[in-house]
C-alpha cells in the first residue's frame, strides 16, 4: 500500500559507530537535543548511508548464477557488501530504505525475511512498501539462499547459513543508513558508457519493431543515470543505474567475488579514495546497482570471459572500472537537484494467472499469464556468458524426440499457453518456482524506479519504463526500471523476443506476456502513487517444503596434521620479494563456515611501523589479498588455507607478514575454537 500517513521523523541525531559499517551491530549515541537544534537545514531531506558484510560461506557451498553442479567456493576474491540509503521526506515524514547487494538475487523469501527483520526494529518506519532491496546479480555469491526449489538444484538445496549471512548483510546496511540520517540532498546526473557491455541475442532483439531498436542503434542501452548524496556540504555516497550483467567472471571461477559491479564499487571507495571497511566509520558510499541487463554481456567478444582481454578478472576489472569511471563522470556534473515528495507503493503480483488488457500486448488482444515452465534454451544456458548442459541455445533438431519424452511431464494446456516454448519442466505447478512476488515503484522528488524481480532485456525495459512514465507524468528519462529486485523470477523478455527462444526467451517462465504483465501492473501502481491511493499488499504465500531440502553435508570435524597445530605455517614466504611479484602463505586451518567473519576476514598483510607495531594494509576484502581453502584429507579432517598477495605497484618498501584468522571444530564435542596464524617476515623493496 502506499504510504498515505506521515511516518515520524527522527528527533534526535544517531551517529554512526565503526562496527556498523563493517557489518556489526548499529550503535546510537546518546541524544543531544543541542546539536540537534542547531543542525542546520540545507534541504527538505534527511539521507543516511550503510554498508555491511554479507559474506556467506566460503568453501564448500555452490556459486549461485550458472546453476553449474560442482561449482562451489573454495575462497574469497572479494568479501560481499551490501550498500544502503535512507531517504526521508521532513514535510510528509515518508521515506524510503533502498539497499544493493554483492549477491546472484534477493529471493522472494529472503526479501520477506528483511522486511520482518526492519519493521520489528523499526516500528511504525518501514514495511514492504518502502523496503527496496535488489542485487548486483554476480554469478560468484554463495547460493542456496531461496525457497525455491529449482534455484537450489545445483547447490544441494537451501543452505541456512547462506540465508542468514545475506539478510543479516541487508538488515545492517540499512540500520547503519537508518542511524546515519541527517539533513541532505540529492542531484541527478547522466552520461553513457558504449565499452562496458554487448547484446548477447542479437538476433532475439532483432525480431522487435523499428521503433523499439531505434531507440537502442548499438543494441545496447549505454544509458547511465546517477543519485549524487550529499549530507549538508559533505558528499556522502552516491547511486549509479547501468544495465550489465555481472557475468565477467565464468563458470569454472570458484572463488566469492562481486564481480564487474562489486569491483566498480570498491574501485570508487578503497582504490580511490582509500577507505578502510574493517577501519570505522561509513565513509562515501558508491552503490552500482542493476537496470534491465537481461540480454546486456560484460563479455565484449562474446564467449565466456573474453574481452576485452582474454583474462576473466583483468575484465572483471576494466568493465568495473569502465562503470566506475562513468558513474564519476556523472557524479561530477550532477547538477540537477532532486525535489518534491518521496512516496512509494507495491504489492504482490500473481506470475502465473494475471489477465493482460488488450493495449499492453502488440496485437492489441487479450492475453494472460501462466504458470511457469523451463524451455530447452534455458537448461542450454547463454552461450555468451556461461553455457549449461554443452548443446546450442538455439536448440538442434536431433534433440527433438528427448524434449518430446521430457515434456510429457506438462499439461497440454500449458503446453499450449506455453507456445512457441518447448516446455520441459512445470516448475510453477510443482511449486519449485515463486508463483507471486512483488513489484514496486519509488518517487524520489521527480525520479520514478519501477522495481520488478526479474532480468529484464533492454526493450522489456524501455517498454514498462514507458508504460510507467505515461501513468506517472513523467518524462521517459526520469522513470529508471531496477531489475533484480524484492524477489528473483527468472528472465521477462519481450513477445517477440519469447518467439525466438534463445536463452533470454526460454528462461521467461510465465509466458509469451511476462513483460506485458509487468508493464501493465506497474503502471497501475503508477496510477494509483500519482492519485494517492491505496492498494491491497497481498503476499507471497507459504514456500513449498521441498524449499528447504538440503543434502550439503555440514562440517564434521576439524583436525592439523599429526604434530602440528591449526595456524601453523606449511609454506612460509620467501625472505624479499619486489613490487609486482606474488607471496604465498598456507597455513594449517579449520573450515571457514565454522566463522563466517563477518564485518572481518581471514587474511590479514601487515606492514612494520614504528615502534615495532604492525598494521594491517591489505585484507580479504582487497583484490590484491586472495584467501583460498584447499581440504588435504577428507578422512582426517585436514585443510589448508592458502593466502596470496599480488604486491601492488604503489606499496611502501619495508617489513611485512601474512597473518590468517580461522576456526576450528573439534572432534566429538564439536566446539569451536578460533586460532591465529603468522607466518615468518618479508621485505618488499
Amino acid at each position: 500500500m502506499t504510504q498515505q500517513n506521515p511516518r515520524p521523523a527522527p528527533t534526535r541525531r544517531h551517529v554512526l559507530m565503526g562496527a556498523a559499517a563493517a557489518g556489526g551491530a548499529v550503535a546510537l549515541a546518546a541524544p543531544s537535543s543541542a546539536s540537534a537544534a542547531t543542525e542546520p537545514d540545507v534541504s527538505s531531506y534527511l539521507v543516511g548511508r550503510g554498508i555491511a558484510d554479507s559474506t556467506g560461506p566460503a568453501a564448500e557451498n555452490g556459486l549461485m548464477g550458472y546453476s553449474k553442479p560442482g561449482q562451489s567456493s573454495t575462497g574469497i576474491q572479494q568479501r560481499l557488501r551490501t550498500r544502503a540509503f535512507v531517504i526521508v521526506d521532513q514535510a510528509s515524514g515518508n521515506r524510503v530504505a533502498w539497499c544493493v547487494g554483492d549477491h546472484a538475487m534477493v529471493p522472494v523469501a529472503a526479501h520477506g525475511a528483511i522486511v520482518q527483520r526492519l519493521s520489528a526494529r523499526f516500528p511504525g518506519m518501514y514495511d514492504a512498501t518502502n523496503i527496496c532491496v535488489t542485487a548486483t546479480h554476480t554469478h560468484a555469491s554463495p547460493g542456496g539462499c531461496s525457497h525455491d526449489l529449482f534455484y537450489n538444484l545445483t547447490l544441494l538445496g537451501f543452505q541456512e547459513q547462506t540465508f542468514d549471512a545475506l539478510v543479516d548483510g541487508y538488515v545492517e546496511a540499512i540500520a547503519a543508513a537508518h542511524a546515519d540520517l541527517k539533513p541532505g540532498s540529492l542531484s541527478i546526473g547522466r552520461t553513457t558508457l558504449t565499452n562496458a557491455s554487448v547484446n548477447r541475442s542479437k538476433r532475439a532483439f532483432d525480431l522487435n519493431p523499428q521503433a523499439d531498436k531505434d531507440h537502442f542503434p548499438d543494441g545496447i542501452d549505454p544509458n547511465m543515470t546517477v543519485l549524487r548524496f550529499k549530507q549538508g556540504a559533505k558528499d556522502v555516497g552516491t547511486i549509479s543505474w547501468f544495465p550489465v550483467h555481472s557475468t565477467s567472471l565464468p563458470n569454472t571461477n570458484t572463488l566469492v567475488s562481486g564481480d564487474n559491479k562489486g569491483y566498480a564499487a570498491y574501485s570508487w571507495e578503497r582504490g580511490d579514495l582509500g577507505q578502510d571497511y574493517l577501519g570505522g566509520g561509513p565513509g562515501f558510499v558508491a552503490a552500482f546497482a542493476q537496470a534491465a541487463a537481461g540480454d546486456m554481456s560484460p563479455n565484449l567478444n562474446l564467449k565466456p570471459g573474453s574481452g576485452p582481454t582474454e583474462d576473466p578478472v583483468k575484465n572483471m576489472q576494466i568493465i568495473g572500472d569502465r562503470q566506475k569511471d562513468a558513474a564519476k563522470r556523472a557524479w561530477s556534473h550532477a547538477d540537477t537537484p532532486v525535489t518534491g515528495s518521496i512516496s512509494s507503493i507495491a504489492r504482490y503480483v500473481d506470475l502465473a494467472n494475471t489477465i493482460v488488457a488488450p493495449e499492453y500486448a502488440p496485437d492489441g488482444k487479450e492475453h494472460h499469464t501462466v504458470s511457469g515452465t523451463i524451455g530447452p534454451a534455458m537448461l542450454a544456458g547463454s552461450t555468451e556468458d556461461g553455457p549449461g548442459l554443452g548443446y546450442p541455445e538455439g536448440w538442434p533438431d536431433i534433440l527433438a524426440p528427448f524434449w518430446k519424452v521430457l515434456n510429457q511431464t506438462v499439461p497440454t494446456w500449458l503446453e499450449q499457453a506455453q507456445s512457441p516454448k518447448v516446455s520441459l519442466i512445470p516448475v510453477g505447478l510443482i511449486g519449485a518456482m515463486p508463483n507471486k512476488a512483488m513489484i514496486q515503484v519509488i518517487k524520489l522528488g521527480q525520479i520514478y524506479l519501477a522495481c520488478q524481480p526479474g532480468e529484464m532485456t533492454v526493450v522489456a525495459g524501455l517498454r514498462v519504463r514507458r508504460a510507467v512514465a505515461a501513468a506517472v507524468g513523467a518524462p521517459l528519462e526520469n522513470v529508471l526500471i531496477q531489475t533484480y529486485t524484492n524477489g528473483y523470477t527468472s528472465y521477462s523478455a519481450t513477445p517477440e523476443e519469447y518467439d525466438q527462444q534463445d536463452y533470454e526467451g526460454g528462461h521467461t517462465l510465465y509466458g509469451r506476456y511476462t513483460t506485458c504483465m509487468y508493464a501493465q501492473e506497474l503502471s497501475r501502481l503508477g496510477n494509483a502513487l500519482r492519485a494517492g491511493q491505496t492498494v491491497p499488499l497481498g503476499s507471497a504465500g507459504a514456500p513449498s517444503p521441498l524449499g528447504f531440502l538440503n543434502l550439503q553435508p555440514g562440517v564434521v570435524y576439524d583436525n592439523p596434521p599429526l604434530f602440528k597445530k591449526f595456524g601453523d605455517v606449511v609454506t612460509e614466504p620467501s625472505a624479499s620479494y619486489g613490487r609486482g611479484a606474488k607471496v604465498t602463505a598456507v597455513f594449517v586451518t579449520g573450515h571457514p563456515k565454522n566463522d563466517l567473519r563477518l564485518g572481518g576476514t581471514y587474511i590479514e598483510v601487515q606492514r612494520q611501523v614504528a615502534g615495532g607495531l604492525w598494521k594491517r594494509v591489505h585484507d580479504d576484502g582487497d583484490h590484491s589479498a586472495t584467501f583460498s581453502w584447499k581440504r588435504t584429507n577428507v578422512l582426517t579432517g585436514e585443510s589448508n588455507a592458502v593466502v596470496t598477495w599480488d604486491i601492488p605497484a604503489e606499496t611502501k618498501a619495508g617489513t611485512y607478514r601474512i597473518v590468517h584468522h580461522g576456526a576450528a571444530k573439534a572432534p566429538l564435542i564439536g566446539t569451536i575454537s578460533k586460532f591465529t596464524g603468522t607466518s615468518r617476515t618479508f621485505a618488499v623493496s
